[in-house]
């Protein structure tokens, strides 16, 4: 058996049908208890995305988001909308915005847990995670251990390669850069970013990320407006082949689902277990405020960015979707000679604005994907960095930043199959874990919600006191509850 052929079993598996259904339940589930926060608080979500300052201890807000974005905003956005219709027919899309709708509850109990019990490093620096909170929540000490040993693999290992590979081929399709080449930039570029700690990456993400996705969606919405009067045709195509109302696609409907789901986790990360790790190192004075800013950037990576891929490919008519039942067949076949992947993005770009769009697509791709890469490496450390209080690893930090260098130079030359193949193995595993410890531990979660609106209603600035909640191993919060009522570094806000 080839490692693809083991990879693929090994995918069949974690991404079975189970998987499916656990992340849109679950995201349907947090909504309804929650009563739609990613709708009441949307207004408050952008308050908060400017609320908080950075400090010695913490990130600001906005730096958070700006990580969090860092690790959702990548390939997935480009190449992974291209490779879900392709499979999935347009209707992925619509599924896609399912998942994040519904996945911006589940972002926010997470990340709210992270904040919960976040911890400070030897650094005095703000840490935590799913790791921190299976352990010091449940009283499950194993399961965060698990959880931290495959966020290690995942995030340092199997997934780096996805986004240097698209990295790689986007920049040999429209540049003709060999991939060495982008190989040893990239490694450089890695290099001076992860060797400089977190402030490094927190700044790097806050200047890269809101700039590069802006101009993405601002480029997306031009292309769209050129073909305007295709919109209400590309909308209602997309809302028929995710019912399989379609005559052309309607036969995939599961695969609709199938892809839209999983490359919809894939790119928003929402109940992946990623997002939590840049919310625990936010420096705020209610884990809800950094809760509700993580649910944002949900909405930001796939209702913006994906939709901008997924709306440029289907109005332009640049994309293919597979015969299932042929695997050298089309039921639709819009682009002769390119692969699923960021070439799709690539071609109809540049048919659209020759000699700009595909270069453009690169450029984007490589910024999307690099900062990913960024992400990941934080999430990889801070999890040897929850070993290391065991089992003394901080060796391991050194062998982390080899490693994952190595694995975006490998990620470069290997096939995209087999990268994705990876990446969806590392997503799938992390999801399992992390959804179903988030069930068990989902009422801090919403605790911290009812409180924080419990004191929106008073007129106060929300405070957190875990105590007023019966949690006792949340002890950071004394000290931070008390920083904040001596030295309020604001006005309150009112809802």
């Amino acid at each position: 058996m080839t490692l693809e052929q083991l990879v693929g079993h090994l995918n069949d598996w974690v991404w079975s049908p189970a998987l499916i259904y656990l992340c849109l339940g679950v995201g349907l589930y947090f909504s309804i208890r929650s009563r739609f926060l990613q709708v009441r608080h949307f207004g408050g979500m952008l308050r908060l995305l400017m609320d908080g300052k950075s400090s010695n201890e913490g990130v600001s807000s906005f730096q958070a988001l700006a990580m969090s974005l860092a690790g959702r905003v990548g390939t997935g956005n480009i190449a992974g909308v291209a490779t879900a219709i392709t499979f999935g027919g347009p209707g992925a899309l619509f599924w896609m915005w399912m998942v994040a709708f519904l996945g911006a509850s589940t972002a926010f109990v997470e990340s709210s847990l992270a904040q919960i019990w976040k911890e400070k490093d030897k650094d005095g620096h703000f840490v935590g995670g799913p790791a921190y909170y299976f352990e010091k929540g449940l009283g499950q000490k194993w399961y965060g251990v698990l959880f931290a040993l495959s966020a290690i693999v995942a995030c340092g290992i199997l997934l780096p390669g996805v986004q240097a590979n698209s990295i790689a081929e986007a920049m040999s399709h429209s540049l003709d850069i060999a991939k060495p080449t982008s190989a040893a930039i990239l490694a450089v570029l890695l290099g001076f970013i992860i060797f400089g700690g977190v402030k490094r990456i927190a700044s790097a993400a806050e200047l890269i990320v809101p700039f590069m996705a802006l101009a993405y969606i601002i480029v997306a919405v031009v292309i769209v407006l050129m073909h305007i009067e295709q919109l209400p045709d590309t909308i209602a195509l997309i809302f028929r082949s995710a019912f399989g109302l379609d005559s052309a696609f309607g036969a995939i409907i599961g695969l609709a689902i199938q892809w839209g789901v999983k490359r919809g986790v894939y790119s928003n990360e929402a109940g992946q277990g990623t997002g939590p790790h840049p919310a625990a190192a936010a420096a705020v004075s209610h884990p809800a405020k950094q809760g509700l800013v993580q649910a944002f950037s949900v909405y930001v990576d796939t209702l913006f960015v994906c939709s901008a891929t997924g709306f440029m490919l289907i109005i332009t008519g640049m994309y293919n979707v597979q015969d299932p039942n042929n695997k050298e067949g089309f039921l639709f076949h819009g682009v002769q000679g390119v692969v699923a992947g960021p070439g799709y993005v690539q071609t109809a770009m540049e048919n659209i604005m020759p000699g700009f769009g595909s270069a453009f697509v690169a450029i984007a791709l490589f910024f999307f994907a690099f900062t990913t890469i960024m992400a990941y490496y934080y999430i990889a450390e801070t999890n040897i960095r929850y070993l290391s209080r065991t089992f003394k690893l901080d060796w391991a930090i050194i062998v982390l930043k080899v490693v994952i260098i190595m694995m975006v130079v490998y990620g470069c030359v290997r096939t995209a199959d087999l990268a994705w193949a990876l990446g969806d193995l590392g997503v799938g595993v992390m999801a399992w874990l992390n959804i179903i410890g988030i069930l068990f531990l989902q009422k801090p979660a919403f605790d911290v919600l009812n409180d924080y609106e419990k004191q929106l209603k008073m007129g106060i600035d929300p405070i957190y006191n875990p105590k007023d909640h019966g949690i006792q191993t949340a002890e950071l919060w004394d000290e931070i509850g008390e920083n904040y009522r001596k030295n309020p570094d604001k006005t309150p806000f009112k809802p």
